[in-house]
């Protein structure tokens, strides 16, 4: 079924119309003429018999509720990034090494939690710390880092920048000494021997 407009002389129509196969033809049969087109909008009828008909159409419901304003805000987040890189994370012991180093600094959230999403962030999409914890990691369900704020990811990452003391950079290059960074890496090559 349909509506469609009917000239009659200078007067226009609204018309209900069928259609249906006979004979295998398609024949349109008119159900029902509501009146003038340009007199039914102040009356209210088209309105009340879409509103009437539309609680037998979800869909309708749906995008009528969204015109009006009462529609559910809703959000998706993507949680597949987070439960394949999760998985090789913790398999590969990363949280672990990360927290058997001694710190000098406190983090108000582990620091583990902080550097996951970074670096989550920079397999995925390359870009900066400001990107992914004020735009990118809003779409995605990361586990512990909801409430990740820009300020601690730039201290996790100054802190992985930090040189190590003077006792351990014995193995430095000569352009630049030896900083957290290295002893992760160098953590992770005894643990995987």
């Amino acid at each position: 079924m349909f509506f469609r407009q009917k000239r009659s002389g200078d007067r226009v129509y609204l018309q209900v119309v069928e259609n249906r196969r006979e004979e295998g033809r398609s024949r349109q049969k008119v159900i029902a003429t509501p009146g003038r087109v340009d007199q039914l909008p102040e009356s209210g009828q088209p309105d009340a018999l879409l509103q009437s008909g539309a609680k037998f159409a979800e869909q309708v419901l749906v995008v009528s509720a969204h015109e009006n304003g009462q529609a559910p805000s809703v959000q998706s987040r993507s949680v597949g990034p987070a439960l394949v890189f999760g998985r090789l994370w913790q398999e590969l012991g990363i949280p672990q090494v990360i927290e058997s180093l001694p710190r000098g600094r406190c983090f108000e959230s582990p620091v583990e939690r902080i550097l996951f999403p970074t670096v989550v962030h920079r397999l995925m999409e390359s870009g900066s710390d400001r990107s992914c914890v004020l735009d990118w990691k809003r779409d995605f369900e990361i586990p512990g880092v909801a409430d990740l704020e820009l300020h601690q990811a730039y201290r996790a990452m100054a802190w992985l920048g930090e040189p190590l003391p003077e006792s351990e950079q014995s193995a430095a290059t000569p352009f630049s000494p030896r900083c957290t960074k290295d002893a992760i890496e160098e953590a992770f090559f005894v643990r995987r021997r």
